[in-house]
C-alpha cells in the first residue's frame, strides 16, 4: 500500500466536509483509532460494508479499513434491498457501517459496535469467509444484471492507479478537489478521493443533496454549478448525464466555472458534439474510459494530449490492445476476478487480458477511440452491423435530445426510442435534429422512424447507476412502441 499520509500537507485542511475541515493530524488520528477498534472487533481479513453518504468520515473508514488489513464492500445508495443483501451475503460482510439502525438490523446487522466517529458500525453473525485474502475491496458492478457482480480489487491495484493519475495531473497543480459522484462509485473513490490525497490536495465531500444528486436519478445541475463555486473546486468527476445537464444551465464564461482546472468525464460515451459545446462554454472537460474491473480508469485525455471523440491515451501502467473481432483487451492492473467466481487460468509471469465487452479502435498516434459495446451490436435485416452507440451518440449531440435508444435488429431499419430534454419539444424540432443526424450517417445507419418515451433511469431498472442504458430491460419496457412503430 502507497503512504498516503506522505503528500499530506504539515498545515491546513486536507478534508471538508458539511460540519467543517479535517487536518491531517485529525484523519491520521481518526484512521489509527478506527483501524485499532476493527482489529480488536473482527478477525483479520474480515470483510467490512459501509452504505452511507459522501463525508469525511467515508474517507476515514475506507482508509482505516485499509490498514487494518481488511476488506471493503462500498454499498451504493442507488441498490435496491435486495442488492444490498446480495453483496452482503456474496461477501459475507461481518460488519456494516450505516446511519440508520434499523435498516442495518433489517439487513442482518443488529448489534452496535462502540465506534469512534459519527457514523455507526454494526456487527451481524459470524460467516465463513469468501473473499480471497488478497482482496482489499470488492466494488459490485450496477452492470445490466439484476444482481450486482462483485469485482475484487487488491490494495496495489487502486493506489498505484491514483499515484499514475496523480503525476499525469500534477502540472495543473490542482488544490481543491470536489466529490460529485458517490464515493461508493470506484471511479470517484480512486481517480477522486485517492488521487487528491495522494497530490496534497483539498478533498471536498459533500452529503450529495448539497452538490446536485438527490436520489436515484435526479440530478440539479443549479445546485452543482452554487456547489463549485461556493467550494472553489479546481476538479471534478462527471457523467456525461451530468455534464449535458450543466452545459444546459450556463452561459459562456459562466463565472460559476472559473475555479475549475480539469474536468474528467466518463462512465459512459460522450458524444462529441456534448464535449465541443461544453469547450465552448468554458468547461475544461476531459474524457476518459475504464471499468471497474480494471480499478476504474484505463485511459484519459489530458490537457496538451487531448483528442476530442476519442477517450484519451492508456494510462502508463495500462496495455491496450485490439482484439481481431475488435474488442478492446486491457492489460494491467486488472481484477484478480469477480467474487464467488474462479479466477481465469493463466501462465506464470505472463500478463493477463481482460477483455471489456466494449468495441474500439486505437488511432495512429495511439488515441483510444469507443465504438460501442461488443453485445449491443444490431444486425438488420439487409444483414449491416451497427453499434447502436453510434447513432444515439449523434442523437445526443444534437442537443435536442436528453435519451436515446436504437432499436432495429434483424429489421429493415433503425428505428429511436426518443427522451427530448423539453418534454414539451413539438415533433418538428425532433424531425429535424433526426433529419440532421441522418445526413452524417450511411443509409443503414440511418434512424428511418422515432417515438417518444417517458425518461429512462435506475428507479425502473432501465439505466446503470453511470448513465449506460440497460437495454433489455429498456426495450421490453418500450416493446409495444417499437412493434407499433415497425408495423406502421
Amino acid at each position: 500500500m502507497i503512504n498516503w499520509r506522505a503528500n499530506l500537507p504539515a498545515s491546513g485542511a486536507v478534508l471538508e466536509g458539511a460540519q467543517g475541515t479535517w487536518s491531517a493530524s485529525v484523519l491520521i488520528e481518526r484512521v489509527e483509532a478506527l483501524s485499532r477498534m476493527l482489529r480488536a472487533t473482527f478477525r483479520p481479513g474480515a470483510a467490512l460494508a459501509i452504505l452511507a453518504d459522501n463525508g469525511p468520515e467515508w474517507i476515514a473508514i475506507d482508509l482505516a479499513v485499509h490498514e487494518a488489513g481488511m476488506t471493503l464492500v462500498p454499498l451504493p445508495s442507488f441498490f435496491t434491498p435486495p442488492q444490498w443483501q446480495h453483496a452482503l451475503t456474496l461477501a459475507a460482510v461481518e460488519g456494516l457501517f450505516c446511519v440508520d439502525a434499523s435498516l442495518a438490523g433489517a439487513l442482518g446487522y443488529p448489534t452496535a459496535v462502540a465506534t469512534p466517529g459519527a457514523l455507526s458500525l454494526y456487527a451481524g453473525a459470524s460467516r465463513p469467509a469468501s473473499v480471497p485474502p488478497d482482496v482489499q475491496k470488492v466494488t459490485f458492478t450496477s452492470g445490466t444484471t439484476a444482481q450486482p457482480k462483485g469485482v475484487c480489487l487488491g490494495s496495489s491495484q487502486q493506489w498505484e492507479l491514483a499515484q499514475v493519475l496523480a503525476d499525469a495531473l500534477a502540472g495543473l497543480n490542482i488544490r481543491r478537489h470536489l466529490n460529485l459522484l458517490p464515493l461508493s462509485v470506484l471511479l470517484e473513490n480512486i481517480a477522486g478521493t485517492y488521487t487528491a490525497l495522494l497530490s496534497g490536495a483539498l478533498n471536498i465531500s459533500l452529503p450529495l443533496a448539497m452538490t446536485g444528486l438527490r436520489g436515484a436519478a435526479s440530478f440539479d445541475p443549479g445546485i452543482c454549478l452554487a456547489a463549485i463555486a461556493a467550494t472553489r473546486a479546481e476538479s471534478v468527476i462527471l457523467l456525461p448525464q451530468m455534464l449535458q445537464a450543466l452545459v444546459g444551465a450556463v452561459r459562456p464564461d459562466d463565472p460559476r466555472l472559473a475555479s475549475l482546472k480539469f474536468i474528467a468525464v466518463g462512465g459512459a460515451r460522450t458524444p462529441k458534439a456534448l464535449l465541443e459545446a461544453a469547450q465552448a462554454m468554458g468547461f475544461p472537460v476531459y474524457e476518459g474510459y475504464g471499468l471497474s474491473e480494471c480499478g476504474s480508469v484505463v485511459s484519459l485525455n489530458l490537457p496538451g494530449q487531448a483528442r476530442i471523440g476519442s477517450a484519451g491515451k492508456p494510462l502508463p501502467n495500462r496495455s491496450v490492445r485490439i482484439a481481431p473481432d475488435g474488442e478492446i483487451e486491457v492489460g494491467g492492473g486488472v481484477m484478480a476476478g469477480y467474487l464467488g467466481q474462479a479466477p481465469a487460468d493463466h501462465a506464470p509471469g505472463q500478463e493477463t487480458w481482460l477483455g471489456t465487452g466494449d468495441m474500439g479502435h486505437l488511432d495512429a498516434d495511439g488515441y483510444l477511440h469507443i465504438d460501442g459495446r461488443k453485445n449491443n451490436v444490431l444486425v438488420t435485416a439487409y444483414g449491416r452491423n451497427v453499434s447502436p452507440e453510434w447513432p444515439e451518440s449523434l442523437l445526443l449531440g444534437t442537443g435536442v435530445l436528453a435519451q436515446a435508444m436504437v432499436v432495429g435488429d434483424a429489421r429493415a431499419y433503425l428505428a429511436a426510442a426518443i427522451v427530448p430534454l423539453q418534454a414539451d419539444a413539438p415533433d418538428a424540432v425532433i424531425d429535424a435534429a433526426v433529419a440532421r443526424v441522418n445526413q452524417e450517417l450511411p443509409d443503414y445507419a440511418r434512424i428511418g422512424a422515432w417515438f417518444r418515451t417517458t425518461p429512462f433511469s435506475e428507479a425502473d431498472g432501465t439505466v446503470t447507476a453511470n448513465g449506460r442504458l440497460r437495454r433489455d430491460t429498456a426495450r421490453t419496457r418500450c416493446a409495444a412502441h417499437i412493434e407499433q412503430i415497425y408495423q406502421s
